[in-house]
């Protein structure tokens, strides 16, 4: 069984905040067939279903994003669970908005939720972070979080969270590479695989060598010491001695 656990703050104020991308997330997921309607549990709205196979439980924590851990070890210990077993999906500041990156483990970067998920679930759980852009200064970065997307920005988060709904088996069976193509390309991206990369530059070599130069530059030729051949030459370089 996983758990699925979207991040976010409760309450309509917060519903199209950039801090709430992770809540938009588990909500495209849920929206799939094969997953029941939201209900109350665990401090939190939990959706079940079944993804690839495996039983899944959605989950958004209704205790403020500083709190998130609660709600989701609540749920991780009722199951037996370990923190393998759990997906969190989040906003990323230091990410480019519509870019998308996973990972297993790792530090928390300032962010409050995933600081209280660390704390009451432990650290080696995997992590999909959804870039939302950084606003240039720290001054700016509280009001750039908790404010809501902009219209342009529909443009990217649409499609994003579409193509993960619609690719969420891949984040079960931790198809990350392939998952991070398909998110790539669904807002305009090229997938990894096709990035261009750095062409290899061929070993180093000499110049290019006349006959004449490669003779004179390497060891001594084979001359001739008798014969109308050694005469000639005798006549050409003054038929010094050596």
């Amino acid at each position: 069984m996983l758990i699925i656990a979207g991040l976010g703050n409760p309450g309509s104020q917060y519903a199209g905040n950039r801090h709430n991308i992770g809540f938009m997330a588990v909500d495209a997921i849920q929206r799939r067939p094969g997953f029941s309607p939201w209900s109350k549990k665990f401090k939190a709205l939990i959706s079940e279903g079944e993804l690839a196979g495996e039983k899944v439980l959605l989950i958004k924590p209704q205790t403020f994003m500083n709190l998130s851990g609660e709600a989701v070890g609540e749920a991780m210990r009722f199951y037996k669970l370990g923190p393998e077993n759990i997906i969190a999906i989040y906003d990323e500041l230091d990410l480019p908005a519509a870019k998308a990156r996973i990972k297993t483990g790792g530090g928390h970067g300032g962010h409050n939720g995933v600081k209280s998920l660390d704390a009451h679930c432990g650290r080696e759980y995997r992590r999909l972070r959804l870039g939302i852009g950084h606003p240039g200064s720290k001054e700016l970065v509280h009001n750039h979080v908790l404010g809501d997307f902009a219209k342009v920005d529909q443009t990217w988060l649409s499609p994003l969270l579409d193509a993960l709904a619609d690719n969420a088996e891949m984040l079960v069976k931790a198809e990350d590479s392939q998952l991070m193509n398909k998110l790539a390309l669904a807002v305009g991206g090229k997938p990894d695989e096709e990035k261009p990369k750095p062409e290899k530059k061929p070993a180093s070599k000499p110049a290019g060598q006349s006959h004449i130069h490669q003779a004179r530059g390497g060891g001594k030729p084979n001359l001739p010491t008798s014969g109308p051949m050694a005469e000639m030459l005798k006549k050409m370089f003054g038929g010094k001695g050596e």
